[in-house]
């Protein structure tokens, strides 16, 4: 389980991204996570590992620790 994966995902629709263009951002910094990758770290399935977590927040465009936050708007 992560801790990541809604914030992934909220920030990736807010961005106007597929699971797919987000899994290309990656490729471009060096992260191999293809888009059956981006959907497992969305739905927790996947660990998300330092250096995935910091090419995340740089492909979506926000910061490491706004992915580390819990959601608690319900």
């Amino acid at each position: 389980m992560n801790a990541v994966g809604p914030r992934v995902r909220q920030a990736r629709l807010a961005s106007g991204l597929t699971q797919s263009a987000l899994a290309a951002r990656l490729e471009v910094r060096g992260i191999k996570i293809d888009r059956a990758g981006v959907a497992k770290i969305e739905g927790r399935f996947r660990q998300v590992s330092d250096t995935e977590l910091l090419a995340l927040a740089d492909a979506l465009g926000v910061s490491p620790g706004w992915l580390l936050q819990a959601d608690t708007a319900k």
